[in-house]
C-alpha cells in the first residue's frame, strides 16, 4: 500500500492511512533488544525529543513500563503519540488475549493502545491448533476494538496462509502485517497479498543485520546521496511504501535514522537496491518452523 493520501513525506509526522481511516506516523522508533529500566526510558525519551510520535514495544520484549514511563516524562500528550504492542507467543486463544491485553495496557499505564497485533503467527505453544488460536485471540482484539481500547487491529509475520485462515472468523480485518523488510529480504509475495488486501506493511529491522554496512552499492549510494548506509536504508523502506522501524539506544543514531526527509532516491537507485542479493542483510525468521 502507498501512502493513499499522495501527500508526500515530509517529516516524522507524516501519516499513512490505514484502512480503518486512522493515521499513522510514517516511521516508528522500535524497541526490540532494547533493555527495561534506565536504557529503554532513555532511548524513548531521546526518539520522542527527536520528532518521532510512534513507538513500536510488544510483551515479548519486556519493556512495556519503560515505553509507557518515557511517554509519560516526555511531556507530550498521549493522543499525540502512535503506540503499538504486540501479543506475546504464549498467550495466544481467546481468555489467553483478554488476560495478556489487559496485562500490556497495565505495564504501559494506558487506556489504550493505537495498534495491537498478534507478533507471530505459528508459536511453537499453540503449533497443534495455531487457526483455533489466532481465532480466539482475534475475537478478543476486535472486542477490545469495539470498546475503543485499540485502534487499529493488525498481525505480525504472517505469511498469506496464515492472514487467509484468519479471514475465515474475523469480522474486522487486520489493518498491518509488520514484516521482516529490509534491502535482500524483499517478501514480494507477502507484499503483493497484503497490497491487495489493503494492508499496510511495516518493516521490522529495515536495516537487516550489520551486515549492510559492508554492502558496496549501499555504500555507494550513500556516498552518492551524501547520506549514511543507514539513511538510505530507511529511505528506500519508505521509498517502497513501507513504514520503517529503525531501533537505537545511541542519541546520535536514533537523531540520524530519523534524518531522511531532505533527500530521495533515484529510481535507479532504488532498482539497485531492489536488486541486491536476497539475504546480504539477513533473513526473518520462517514462522511455520520458529521455536519460542
Amino acid at each position: 500500500m502507498h501512502n493513499p493520501n499522495h501527500m508526500p513525506m515530509t517529516s516524522l509526522t507524516s501519516t499513512f492511512l490505514l484502512a480503518n481511516g486512522v493515521e499513522i506516523p510514517c516511521i516508528g522508533f522500535g524497541t526490540w533488544q532494547t533493555p527495561d529500566g534506565e536504557t529503554a526510558v532513555n532511548a524513548v525519551k531521546v526518539a520522542l525529543e527527536a520528532g518521532y510520535r510512534h513507538v513500536d514495544t510488544a510483551a515479548s520484549y519486556k519493556n512495556e513500563e519503560s515505553v509507557g514511563e518515557a511517554i509519560r516524562l516526555s511531556g507530550i500528550n498521549r493522543e499525540e503519540i502512535f503506540v503499538t504492542t504486540k501479543l506475546d507467543n504464549p498467550d495466544h486463544g481467546y481468555e489467553e488475549t483478554k488476560a495478556a491485553f489487559n496485562a500490556s495496557l497495565d505495564k504501559l499505564d494506558m487506556d489504550y493502545v493505537d495498534l495491537y497485533l498478534i507478533h507471530w503467527p505459528n508459536p511453537i505453544s499453540s503449533r497443534h491448533n495455531w487457526k483455533e488460536a489466532n481465532a480466539g485471540s482475534w475475537k478478543a482484539f476486535e472486542e477490545f476494538y469495539e470498546q475503543g481500547k485499540i485502534r487499529a487491529l493488525g498481525v505480525s509475520n504472517f505469511r498469506k496462509h496464515h492472514l487467509e485462515a484468519l479471514y475465515e472468523t474475523a469480522k474486522i480485518k487486520p489493518v498491518v502485517n509488520q514484516i521482516h523488510l529490509c534491502p535482500g529480504d524483499l517478501q514480494p509475495e507477502v507484499v503483493a497479498y497484503c497490497r491487495e488486501q489493503d494492508i499496510l506493511l511495516e518493516a521490522y529491522s529495515p536495516l537487516g543485520t550489520g551486515a549492510i554496512f559492508e554492502v558496496p552499492e549501499m555504500q555507494e549510494i550513500a556516498n552518492e546521496t551524501g547520506k549514511t548506509v543507514a539513511q538510505v536504508a530507511i529511505r528506500w523502506s519508505l521509498q517502497k511504501g513501507f513504514l520503517p522501524l529503525p531501533k537505537s539506544v545511541t542519541p546520535e543514531r536514533i537523531r540520524e535514522n530519523a534524518e531522511i526527509f531532505d533527500f530521495e532516491l533515484t529510481d535507479d537507485q532504488v532498482a539497485t537496491i531492489d536488486n541486491l542479493e536476497p539475504g546480504i542483510a539477513g533473513f526473518g525468521a520462517e514462522p511455520d518452523s520458529i521455536t519460542w
